[in-house]
């Protein structure tokens, strides 16, 4: 049996003994090795970007699958881009091995059937169009593999995000991001450094995409959901930066418009009116 590098021994002994200085700081250090990790994989990201953009412009969307960790971290992306971006909740989505249920407690086996992540997509009208991600710290994930390689069979494009090299998944994936970040701090608990790893690669595809489509301007989120008094406040001042309105007319332009985008449009089009 080959040994994969997440499921390596733990680079400290004896963490029972340790101090909670010694275990904050150690895992801190262990933690500081995971961006540089993720540095070296930005060409590969890249590709996956723009050929997602690509998809996106065309119609189609962007899913994720996973299971344990990784399907949660990707179910916590996809969740994040509505109420961030405004776009419509079916653009991102993630799904996880055993359904929702997994998301708050795991699902025995779930992650062993090779044909169910397809089954799980088809409900979504699954197509050329779109984009599958599978996300996987081991890269031999059943439920990962048989996706990615019934959506290459579909025709769709496929990536992938793994923390070890050679896997079976990179191998199914047609974009694969392999961020290999080492022996885990407590031994094979891909939760830590891989899910570190994991997230941060979410994060920029997602941001990345959603900027190349054109959901945000300059550095702002124009299109956010304004669903709680800090995001109004927020876009009232975003408002008076970009059109110098006064509180009170930028409050009412946000009320009225919904976002800051349609607010900052309008208030532009009745001072040109004026």
């Amino acid at each position: 049996m080959i040994t994969r590098t997440t499921e390596k021994e733990s680079n400290h002994q004896g963490l029972d003994k340790m101090s909670t200085t010694d275990l904050l700081t150690n895992m801190n250090k262990e933690d500081q090795t995971v961006p540089d990790a993720v540095a070296a994989n930005i060409p590969a990201i890249e590709k996956l970007v723009d050929i997602t953009v690509d998809r996106m412009k065309e119609g189609g969307r962007l899913f994720y699958i996973g299971a344990g960790t990784s399907g949660r971290l990707g179910v916590l992306d996809a969740s994040e881009c509505p109420p961030t971006f405004g776009v419509p909740h079916d653009w991102v989505m993630g799904l996880i091995a055993g359904g929702d249920t997994a998301i708050r407690k795991a699902v025995e086996n779930a992650e062993d059937d090779a044909e169910q992540a397809w089954t799980d997509l088809l409900r979504y009208d699954i197509s050329s169009k779109d984009v599958l991600v599978g996300i996987a710290a081991s890269g031999t994930t059943p439920y990962v593999i048989g996706g990615l390689e019934r959506a290459n069979a579909a025709g769709l494009v496929t990536g992938c995000i793994v923390c070890n090299a050679g896997s079976p998944i990179a191998a199914a994936a047609q974009y694969p991001v392999e961020v290999v970040v080492g022996p885990e701090f407590v031994t094979g608990s891909t939760r830590m450094k891989s899910g570190t790893a994991q997230k941060l690669v979410l994060n920029m595809l997602s941001t990345a995409v959603m900027i190349k489509l054109g959901r945000v301007k300059g550095n702002r989120m124009v299109d956010m959901q304004l669903s709680n008094q800090k995001l109004v406040e927020r876009g009232v001042l975003m408002v008076m930066e970009q059109t110098g309105a006064n509180e009170q007319d930028a409050k009412a332009y946000l009320e009225q418009y919904g976002s800051v985008r349609a607010a900052v449009e309008q208030y532009e089009k009745s001072s040109d009116n004026a």
